[in-house]
């Protein structure tokens, strides 16, 4: 049986409160809506709770992925966090994901093979979602509305670049 643990390698570690640290903080990026490439940095094994409204799913497992896109306008890596719930409502959203990262075929079952996630790389369409604290403030933040058929998928201009002539997408990957 799988364990629920993150298989992101570095988890980080607890300061002392006398270190000394090193790394400054980072602005928050928010991206242009398009399609972008992306790599999957690390997933995390979760259980959902469900949800209390009408037509919400039930408690069931998720999987909370740590996808890597790069800011077209200075090429910083940007963090989006995207969940997706292992349920039979939206197994088609869990397919489309396995599509685009090269590990499904269309009409073919598939083993969901976690392994093999990270690491994996594809294209996404962004989003920017909105919406107001609990105080009143507006807030924005990247989401991911789908992922790309590696068959269909074009790389819109608001991404990064359009493949080079070897196929790599700057430094995730190829792309055919």
């Amino acid at each position: 049986m799988s364990d629920f643990n993150n298989t992101n390698n570095d988890q980080g570690h607890e300061l002392d409160w006398d270190d000394v640290i090193t790394k400054d903080s980072s602005e928050f990026t928010l991206l242009q809506p398009g399609k972008y490439p992306f790599e999957v940095k690390s997933y995390t094994r979760m259980q959902y709770n469900g949800s209390q409204k009408q037509g919400g799913l039930p408690p069931c497992k998720a999987c909370e992925l740590e996808i890597i896109v790069r800011d077209p306008s200075n090429g910083d890596e940007v963090l989006i966090k995207h969940r997706l719930y292992l349920h039979s409502r939206t197994e088609g959203l869990i397919s489309q994901f396995f599509v685009s990262i090269g590990l499904k075929k269309h009409g073919e079952p598939l083993k969901m093979e976690w392994n093999k996630v990270p690491g994996a790389t594809g294209i996404c369409n962004v989003f920017i979602e909105s919406w107001k604290t609990q105080d009143g403030e507006e807030r924005k933040s990247n989401k991911i509305k789908s992922f790309c058929d590696p068959a269909k998928g074009t790389i819109a201009s608001t991404a990064p670049s359009a493949p080079s002539s070897n196929g790599s997408f700057g430094g995730f990957g190829t792309w055919n």
